[in-house]
């Protein structure tokens, strides 16, 4: 008897689990969602739309600028309307991770070359030394070609102001560090319209930035920290085809 009743126990949490959770499962694997990736640095891209970045409820639109490029010409916000475009903050004399961040930069210049509504901005930290001469002439040396990729200079408290505020990208003046300056080594995806976006990360909440840092040779840096070239790449072709 005992083991009759047993066996009746056991069928009821089977026939219960089936129930609830097998019409789930089916659901899932419907969207093809059965297996999903909880690692707190992979990112989830797809065919989904990518997400407007926000503060206070509002999208996040890239403030208004006015800078000299290596040409010696005026670049506003204005220039890179109707274009998507990535943002950088660097300078041209720093030791560490700048040379990857533009070596990343030049791979995406090369592969969207022959989009004319596609461009790159990238703000010196540095302006006092960072003459439009010498943008230039770090422009040459790192290939930088693309008509659409100012590099740009002027008013160093208005650049740190739209690094740190305008786009919450980490830059500041440190002289204990090598070169320096401090900056995150990130880069800012904006669309058309000029406002912030990015996919969502794999616990459904936005990505923001993309790390610049690290190659998509490389995989990983020592921390165990993804390339994020390869899925900016992608999501700048979402950006494109909107």
């Amino acid at each position: 008897m005992k083991n009759k009743y047993t066996y009746v126990w056991v069928s009821a949490i089977i026939l219960i689990f089936g129930i609830i959770f097998i019409p789930r499962i089916v659901d899932r694997i419907k969207r093809g969602t059965v297996v999903e990736n909880t690692r707190m640095n992979v990112e989830t891209g797809g065919e989904r739309p990518l997400e407007y970045i926000t503060l206070d409820g509002k999208k996040r639109k890239v403030p208004a600028f006015n800078f000299l490029n290596q040409d010696s010409l005026w670049i506003s916000n204005q220039d890179y309307k109707g274009k998507v475009y990535v943002v950088e903050f660097f300078f041209t004399t720093c030791p560490t991770i700048c040379p990857i961040m533009n070596q990343n930069l030049v791979e995406i210049q090369d592969e969207f070359r022959e989009f004319q509504n596609f461009g790159i901005a990238s703000f010196t930290i540095n302006p006092e030394y960072d003459t439009p001469m010498v943008l230039k002439e770090y422009a040459e040396k790192y290939g930088i070609t693309d008509l659409d990729w100012n590099l740009l200079t002027g008013d160093s408290e208005k650049i740190f102001d739209l690094a740190n505020v305008g786009f919450n990208i980490f830059a500041a003046s440190s002289p204990d560090v090598p070169g320096g300056f401090e900056h995150s080594g990130l880069f800012a995806l904006v669309d058309k319209n000029g406002y912030l976006r990015s996919r969502k990360d794999a616990f459904g909440n936005p990505l923001i930035y993309y790390r610049g840092t690290i190659k998509p040779s490389q995989g990983q840096n020592i921390d165990g920290e993804e390339e994020q070239i390869s899925i900016l790449k992608e999501d700048i072709k979402k950006l494109l085809q909107e």
